[in-house]
């Protein structure tokens, strides 16, 4: 009789249920009265990858908390699911700096183009933080028509703007360069 490998499980969608388990008390977790419970189910959700969380981690974007909010943008993107785009673009326009700052890398992540416009609006604003998130959206991004945009930042007073323009170009520059360009 052949010995089975432990390692191995006996039916592969016991892994699976225990996975779709643990999503599904994250998910409750994300709606609990305690803070620190929803914050640190927004991260683990966006670690788990998994689509089912889209929705609820989309109704976190409006909790009290900005600790919780800003999280589940950064989670959407981590997720991939298009779904995240219109409501993390809405995210931009919030007065909390910090959801504008996930909402900004949840798009980056997304790499969907219609957050570039907006991501290059937030180019301008005021708090280095936002400049610097948005400048590496648009670069991971990678579309050109933020590269006028992105190069009026080289001379930002902030070190760190200054360093996220420049690793964005790169990334543009290598995102766009033609064949031909590699051949040289």
């Amino acid at each position: 009789m052949a010995e089975e490998d432990p390692g191995v499980p006996a039916e592969p969608y016991i892994d699976e249920a225990a996975r779709r388990r643990r999503v599904e008390g994250l998910i409750q977790l994300l709606r609990s009265e305690y803070l620190d419970y929803r914050w640190k189910a927004a991260l683990a959700l966006g670690e788990a990858g998994d689509n089912t969380a889209v929705e609820p981690l989309i109704e976190a974007l409006n909790d009290p908390f900005v600790d919780v909010s800003w999280i589940a943008a950064r989670s959407l993107g981590s997720i991939g699911d298009s779904r995240a785009v219109e409501p993390l673009l809405k995210a931009l326009d919030s007065d909390e700096k910090w959801l504008r700052i996930g909402a900004s890398i949840g798009l980056g992540m997304l790499r969907d183009k219609r957050a570039v416009q907006p991501l290059i609006g937030l180019l301008k604003n005021r708090d280095a933080l936002i400049r610097k998130n948005a400048a590496w959206a648009l670069g991971n991004i990678g579309d050109e028509t933020a590269r006028s945009a992105l190069e009026a930042l080289r001379n930002d007073p902030d070190k760190r703007v200054k360093t996220a323009v420049e690793e964005a170009l790169h990334l543009l520059a290598t995102k766009n360069a033609s064949p031909e360009d590699e051949k040289d």
